[in-house]
């Protein structure tokens, strides 16, 4: 998805400023927000990659001018009514009109330190072998998807080299889309500063991208007339 959230290369948005010993929540709610965004992801209802979609699908200026924890609630608001568990109505009083919509699992308080210790793998078997190797030439696939995907815009084009090859994972483009894992092999691809930048590129500068399989295409060796 060309969202507010794809900013790679772009211009306007000032530096990057990092918080020096930055808390993991600044305000009590980014705390409550974080914990509602977990419980109802573990409800079966949808999973990590339909929750980063519904983030990415907020309007671009809504995206740009919201914090980062207001970008969770507003996306978990738009997934619990797409879904039915709440009507607009019962978000706006913070009351249930109805009884609560059944959902496949309920995450209890005593799960939940066992649940993240664990950690939630997407590793999984692919039963093709992989097309790429380590040192091959690929191109970056053009894509605009109106949906979900981990393809940088400002790769998309662009030729690369494959520096390391991870395995199979669930792909994220089908996951969010709730049509099933369809597990790809996963690569990372190193890209050239100049290629991507152009002449205003630091000198030496490389890019490393995780791509997934059918997000590229193999390089023809050039050949001599």
């Amino acid at each position: 998805m060309n969202g507010g959230q794809d900013l790679g290369g772009m211009h306007g948005f000032g530096p990057v400023a990092p918080e020096a010993d930055e808390p993991r929540f600044h305000a009590a709610w980014e705390k409550r927000v974080f914990g509602l965004a977990m419980a109802m992801g573990l409800s079966g209802a949808w999973n990590l990659d339909a929750s980063r979609s519904a983030r990415e699908a907020l309007p671009p200026g809504e995206y740009l001018a919201s914090s980062y924890y207001a970008i969770w609630l507003k996306a978990l608001e738009r997934q619990v009514q797409h879904h039915g568990l709440v009507t607009p109505e019962e978000l706006s009083t913070g009351i249930a009109s109805a009884p609560a919509a059944p959902v496949k699992r309920v995450l209890r308080g005593e799960e939940v330190a066992t649940l993240f210790a664990r950690g939630f793998p997407s590793d999984r078997p692919v039963p093709d072998p992989a097309r790429f190797s380590r040192g091959d030439r690929v191109r970056a696939r053009i894509i605009h998807p109106a949906g979900h995907t981990r393809l940088p815009r400002y790769v998309r084009g662009q030729i690369g080299t494959i520096e390391a090859v991870h395995g199979g994972f669930v792909f994220p483009d089908t996951n969010a889309q709730l049509a099933g894992e369809a597990p790809q092999w996963l690569y990372t691809v190193r890209f050239s500063g100049r290629d991507l930048w152009g002449d205003q590129a630091e000198p030496g500068h490389t890019v490393s991208v995780n791509a997934f399989e059918s997000y590229l295409e193999p390089v023809e060796p050039v050949r001599s007339a």
